[in-house]
């Protein structure tokens, strides 16, 4: 079943392309990455999303709307949207291993092999939010970042530490067990309806059962058992706190009051770890401002584009 969105015919409109990039990885070998290429794709500014943990690219097309849509100028803005490796239409890297160093490894080689002209712009988003900011800390040449809902301290500590400790538990199970009941736990419908219940804030009676509808097609689009189980042991063993002193370019937070993986007094404090950061908070959501809030995120997004700043 298909649940509609009041953004889906504003999404039909949008210029875009599929693509398939061959990204250079280690030992010569190569990852199939499948990306959405909005916009102009010779515009002056470049936004490069990265989504969160067992999601795709779908999971930001609603900030990618509000940015390209109705009002918007479709031709100053290129925004590219890949799949993680491993997720989605994209294979898993070679080698079999996805850690944080392996996924920052693949976002600078995917980034290069766009070659942006104008200026550059990353934004990560939850799980991605640790990825882009690894990267950036690591050398990715970037001017400018964004993240959104980022994992401001470790996950086990965070307000519902205890789901986190149940999450852990879980894909320890499923990667304990042999492996078609292995598959059959991450991909129980039941179990992902009730991680959407957890984290969707919204009363909105037709967006919740967007949400679930969302998680639900897309939650469970992995290559294999290992590559989830990699990708969240990468997600809870790292936080952004570990790379902001070493992010110099300008960078926007944009946190919720209502996120139950990091409290907003933790997202206090990472702005102050960054040598140049912006928080913006969003009130009455959670974990997913993606979902629940795109309008005021990409007005927060469009102010940090305007500001005048050397490419």
């Amino acid at each position: 079943m298909i649940v509609s969105s009041a953004y889906d015919k504003l999404l039909q409109r949008l210029p875009v392309r599929e693509v398939t990039a061959s990204v250079p990885g280690t030992d010569h070998q190569r990852t199939d990455t499948r990306y959405w290429d909005y916009g102009n794709p010779n515009a002056p500014t470049t936004l490069v999303l990265v989504h969160g943990f067992r999601g795709d690219h779908h999971g930001l097309q609603l900030v990618v709307a509000e940015l390209l849509g109705d009002g918007a100028n479709p031709a100053d803005l290129r925004i590219v949207a890949p799949d993680l490796p491993g997720f989605g239409g994209s294979a898993p890297l070679p080698g079999g291993v996805h850690s944080l160093a392996a996924y920052v490894d693949w976002l600078q080689e995917f980034v290069q092999l766009l070659a942006p002209s104008g200026r550059l712009v990353v934004l990560g988003h939850s799980f991605g939010s640790i990825v882009v900011a690894a990267a950036v800390a690591d050398g990715l040449v970037t001017h400018d970042v964004i993240l959104v809902n980022p994992i401001a301290a470790p996950a086990l500590s965070g307000p519902r530490g205890v789901l986190t400790r149940l999450a852990v538990f879980y894909y320890w199970t499923a990667a304990s067990l042999p492996d078609r009941w292995g598959y059959a736990l991450l991909q129980n419908r039941a179990i992902v309806r009730i991680m959407s219940v957890s984290m969707a804030k919204t009363r909105d009676p037709g967006l919740r059962r967007w949400i679930h509808n969302q998680h639900d097609r897309y939650f469970s689009v992995f290559a294999n058992r290992r590559v989830v189980m990699e990708a969240f042991a990468a997600s809870v063993s790292h936080d952004v706190s570990e790379f902001a002193a070493r992010i110099r370019q300008p960078t926007l937070l944009i946190a919720a009051d209502k996120d139950d993986i990091t409290p907003l007094t933790a997202q206090y404090r990472l702005q102050s770890l960054f040598p140049n950061a912006t928080l913006r908070v969003i009130n009455g959501v959670g974990h997913l401002i993606h979902y629940e809030k795109p309008k005021p995120a990409a007005a927060f997004i469009r102010e940090f584009l305007a500001e005048d700043r050397p490419a």
